[in-house]
């Protein structure tokens, strides 16, 4: 079995595996996600997939491969999970510092409630 990330070691831009339910709420499987931000015991993370972009949240991880990732990738920032440090299987790669910046700018762009307008 993997080992699990320890509560300390996971941090903003780590990209790891999680198991992430489906929609449905029928149990999940283990998929790449990236830790968004950490607050206590628990971090919010977005799903990583390896389909193509389908939405103006959804952003091609340019370095996907220096970042650990397998394929080609695509993070998916409307796909948002909150959950304990401690459900993180493993730490598979870090963030580049381009890829940041770029999902930086589309969360100032594009993640807002959708009762706020402009």
């Amino acid at each position: 079995m993997p080992s699990t990330m320890s509560t300390t070691s996971s941090e903003p831009g780590d990209i790891g595996l999680a198991e992430i339910p489906f929609t449905s709420g029928q149990p999940g499987k283990v998929r790449p996600v990236l830790v968004l931000w950490t607050e206590g015991e628990d971090c919010v993370v977005c799903s990583i997939t390896a389909a193509r972009p389908r939405g103006p949240r959804d952003l091609e991880l340019k370095d996907w491969a220096d970042e650990g990732l397998l394929r080609p990738s695509t993070c998916r920032l409307g796909r948002l999970h909150t959950m304990e440090q401690g459900l993180l299987v493993r730490r598979i790669g870090q963030l580049s510092a381009a890829d940041a910046d770029r999902i930086a700018r589309v969360w100032r762009e594009r993640m807002r409630p959708a009762w706020v307008t402009g």
